[in-house]
C-alpha cells in the first residue's frame, strides 16, 4: 500500500484521508533556499573536557531547500529528526542529523543551527574561589554538494588602554571585551580550548568570582598587560594559526570603552590550511 495517493493535480492525500496541502504542485516555478523551522528551545548534551559531558539548553533552527514544484515543506518531520538526536550533539550526530534531513525531505541542501550557553568552572587568580562563567557557543553547518561546519564562540575579556596607559600619570583606562571566534577544523577540537586561547591573549581574562586579593591581581595584571583590539586579534590568530586542525578562522574583537561614546572594533579572517573535513 503507498504512503501517500494522489487524487489530482491539485493535492494529495495522505493514509489518515487528511489533505496533504503542503504537498500540493506550486505553478509560480520559483525555488526556495531555505525553509524549516526557527528558534526551538531544546534539551542538549555536549561534550564537556572535563566531565566529559554537560547538558544544556540550545536555540535551534533547522532548514532545507524546497524545490519549485512544491507548495510547501513538512515542519513537523524536523522536530521528529531532532528527537531523534537528542542525547548528544557533536561534530559526528551534528553530519549525521544534516543526513538525515537531506534524506527525509528529498531535499539536495540541509543547513543545521544549534546556539547554547556552555558553563565552564573556572578558579580565581589569587584565592583560587570557585565561579561559573558562561559562553555563548553556535555550532552551524550544511549539507550540499559540499559540507561545511563552524563552531563560534563568544568571550568576554578586559583590556587596559595601551595609549592611556603611556600618557597618563597616574593609571590608565580599562573596559570589558567581548571576542567573537569562528573556525572550521578536522578532527576535534574543545570549546575550552578556543576559550583558554582567547582569554590568554587579553589584558585579563574575565571571572565571574573574585575576592579583594583576586581583584588587585587581575587590576595589576591587565595594567602590565596593556592591548588593543588590534592586539588581541592578532594575538588569538597567531595561536590558532600554530594549532594544526584548524583549517579557517575568523576574529572579532569589540570593547565596550569606558571613556568614549563608542566601541573599538578588529575583524581578521584566514584561511590557513586546504584539507577540509
Amino acid at each position: 500500500m503507498q504512503e501517500l495517493l494522489t487524487i489530482n493535480d491539485k493535492g494529495r492525500i495522505a493514509m489518515d484521508g487528511l489533505k496533504d496541502v503542503q504537498g500540493q504542485p506550486d505553478y509560480r516555478r520559483i525555488a526556495i533556499d531555505k525553509v524549516g523551522v526557527k528558534d526551538i528551545s531544546y534539551p542538549i548534551v555536549v561534550l564537556d573536557r572535563t566531565n566529559k559531558i554537560q547538558h544544556t539548553i540550545a536555540t535551534v533552527n533547522m532548514y532545507v531547500d524546497l524545490p519549485h514544484h512544491f507548495k510547501g515543506t513538512h515542519m513537523s518531520r524536523f522536530v521528529e529528526i531532532l528527537n531523534e538526536y537528542k542525547k548528544e550533539i557533536t561534530v559526528d550526530s551534528f553530519r549525521e542529523i544534516l543526513r538525515t534531513m537531506k534524506k527525509r525531505f528529498d531535499a539536495k541542501t540541509a543547513h543545521l543551527e544549534v546556539e547554547f550557553p556552555y558553563f565552564i568552572e573556572k578558579a580565581a587568580p589569587v584565592s583560587m574561589a570557585k565561579g561559573i562563567m558562561d559562553y555563548k557557543c553556535k555550532f552551524s553547518g550544511s549539507l550540499g554538494e559540499k559540507k561545511d561546519f563552524i563552531l563560534e564562540i563568544h568571550v568576554p575579556i578586559s583590556t587596559l588602554c595601551p595609549c592611556s596607559k603611556e600618557v597618563s600619570k597616574h593609571g590608565a583606562h580599562n573596559q570589558r571585551g567581548m571576542v567573537h571566534v569562528a573556525v572550521k577544523f578536522k578532527g576535534f577540537i574543545w570549546i575550552e580550548d578556543i576559550v583558554e586561547t582567547v582569554e590568554s591573549s587579553a589584558s585579563c581574562p574575565v571571572y565571574s568570582l573574585l575576592k579583594r586579593p583576586d581583584e588587585k591581581y587581575v587590576t595589576e595584571h591587565a595594567y602590565d598587560n596593556p592591548k588593543f583590539v588590534e592586539d588581541v586579534v592578532r594575538d588569538i590568530a597567531i595561536k590558532l594559526e600554530e594549532t594544526e586542525n584548524i583549517l579557517w578562522f575568523s576574529i572579532g574583537a569589540e570593547n565596550w570603552e569606558s571613556i568614549h561614546n563608542h566601541s573599538a572594533y578588529a575583524y581578521l579572517e584566514r584561511r590557513v590550511r586546504d584539507r577540509w573535513p
